[in-house]
Order: structure tokens, then sequence, then C-alpha cells
């Protein structure tokens, strides 16, 4: 592995594949588990930084790209292939309830073989929807929490983000930084007006962070939208989604993509609310793979739910290669 120490990011280039990563405690699946529940997966290895065969792979702290990011400052990934085109899209990424950029590197490394420019955003995710809403009889409550996370509006006391923490302000000002520091690379086409452009750039996200992405889809138009278990927001008394879930979407329809994974815990509430969404039902997968048993699922974990993205958990075909790639390949279709 080859570092290169370059004004507050560390950038890779090398040809292996990317490395096992440490797991998180609490994915976005359980509306009544407590935060420092296991998620039940045998820990893997620490990390180290991951590499993509023929590509970079820069690691940019919150804090350099904004000094006023003082909370949640695992590193930003960004990674893209060499000779990736100049017009190509961005994909962003959000990872799931205490996961970190990596946690989602079999995706962002199959972003990056499609010909995008990838970032995998850090960002707020300790606290989630199901754990602060869940129970709320009101369902706006999920409105309210993904519009402070998302954008940085302070219109609710349930979650104590702070606006420079929001994942609008961590995605504007990493691109600023990417600009300043590569400015040869093109980053600043993704800014318009100082705020992401978001018609060049495809969200995604895994458990919390479908979420986020699937509600950036709705209040702007995007590329694209891949929602990876998760956006199934909703009161648990009485089922009832949230109001952003069945609002109108300013992404055309025939730009969502989902998946969940037929044994996760919270299948039941995915599948509707995928429905309630009006993602076309050519453009959700369910997927029926057994997860990698190089972790075993311990009493009370969800190995399915992980299995979706998470490296370690995400099935292998027979060649070693993340087995979900051809599913992962149709809902990233090609990086325009």
């Amino acid at each position: 592995m080859r570092f290169i120490a370059c004004a507050g990011l560390c950038c890779v280039a090398g040809i292996s594949e990317a490395q096992s990563v440490t797991l998180p405690h609490q994915p976005d699946a359980s509306p009544a588990a407590p935060q420092s529940r296991s998620i039940g997966i045998a820990q893997a290895p620490a990390p180290q930084l991951p590499q993509l065969a023929d590509g970079v792979v820069y690691a940019v702290s919150p804090s350099d790209a904004d000094p006023q990011i003082k909370r949640f400052t695992a590193n930003n990934l960004v990674l893209f292939k060499n000779g990736v085109a100049k017009n190509a899209n961005l994909l962003v990424f959000f990872p799931y309830t205490g996961g970190k950029p990596e946690s989602g590197w079999p995706f962002l490394e199959a972003g990056a073989k499609a010909g995008y420019r990838v970032i995998g955003l850090e960002y707020d995710n300790t606290a989630s929807v199901p754990t602060t809403c869940g129970k709320n009889l009101d369902p706006a409550c999920s409105d309210r929490f993904r519009q402070k996370r998302v954008f940085g509006d302070d219109v609710t006391k349930d979650i104590d983000d702070l606006p420079a923490e929001s994942i609008v302000n961590r995605l504007t000002k990493l691109l600023q930084y990417l600009d300043a520091h590569h400015h040869d690379e093109g980053w600043g086409r993704y800014l318009r007006g100082g705020k992401p452009d978001w018609p060049r750039i495809a969200v995604a996200g895994h458990s919390q962070g479908a979420g986020m992405a699937a509600y950036i889809a709705k209040k702007e138009k995007v590329a694209r939208v891949i929602v990876l278990s998760g956006a199934w927001d909703r009161v648990e008394a009485t089922k009832e989604f949230a109001p952003w879930v069945t609002s109108p979407s300013k992404t055309p329809l025939d730009r969502w993509y989902a998946a969940y994974h037929a044994k996760e815990s919270r299948a039941d509430a995915m599948k509707p609310a995928y429905v309630a969404l009006k993602i076309p039902p050519g453009h959700v997968r369910v997927l029926t793979l057994e997860p990698n048993p190089a972790y075993p699922v311990r009493p009370g974990g969800d190995a399915y739910h992980l299995s979706m993205a998470a490296p370690g958990v995400t099935p292998l075909d027979a060649q070693g290669n993340p087995a979900y790639a051809p599913d992962w390949a149709f809902f990233l279709g090609a990086a325009k």
C-alpha cells in the first residue's frame, strides 16, 4: 500500500482488493433495540485504508474540509478509477447506523467500477429513526429528524445535530476542499451556487443511510437513488408511514432502485415501504443469498441486514468476489 500525504488527506494508489473492516455496533434495523446492542457478527480485524484496483482512494477528515465540524470526524472516502470520464456523475454513499464510510466498501468499489466518482460520506449516524421516532405516535417525527440531519434545519430537539454537521454541509465542504486540492480532477463540477448540484449526483445508502438517500431524492432531483434495506420510517403502533415517505418525489420515479434481504428482521416493513415510495416494482430486488459464513450470526444479530453491502458479511461467489455485484451493477447503471 502506498500512502501520499497531501494537505490534510491521505491518498492511496494500489491494486489489491479492499481490506476487512471492523463492524460497528448497531445498524438501523430494530426500533426497540438500545444503541449499544451488538449486531451479532464476529468482529473483523481493524481496517487499513482500502485500495482500489487501477484507481485512487483519498481519505479526507471532515474537520479538514470544515473546521466547524468537530464531531463524527472519521475520514470520508473518495475514490475513482484511473481514466474516469470528466463528465461522470458523482455517487455519494451513506453508511448504516454506527457505520463508517468504509462500512460500505464493496458497494463503493462497485460504484467506481461503474464509472462514477464516489464518496463514502461520514455523518452523524448514531441515533437512528427507529430508536428516536419508532414509538412516537406523530408520524412526522421522522420528517423532522431527517430534515435536521440532512439539511441542518433546527426543526426538532429529538437529536442534537449541529448545522455544520448536516449531510449537505459536509458534502458541500468536502467538494470545495477536493476542488481546492485537486482542481484538475473537476470536483467543482458537482457544485452550483455553493451547493451540491444534485442532478449530477447519485445518492445511495444502507439502512439509516438508505433513508438519508431516499429523503434527499424526495426533496431534490438527483441523478439516481439506491435504497439498500432502509427508508421504512413509520409509527410502529399504527404502521402509518412518515409523511415524507408518501410525499411526491422530485426525483423521477424511474430513477429509484431498492433492495432488501428476504430474511432480514424488518423485511416486513421494507416491502410495503417501497410500495409507498412508489419505486417501480422492476427496480426492487429481494435478495436471498446467505451471508458470508466467515462471520457467524450471534443470538439476536441480523447478518442478513448487514449482508447487503458490508465487507466481510456480504456473500461471495466462487471466485471470492461479491455475489451481489450483478444486482449492484443493475442499481448503479452507467455513470453518465
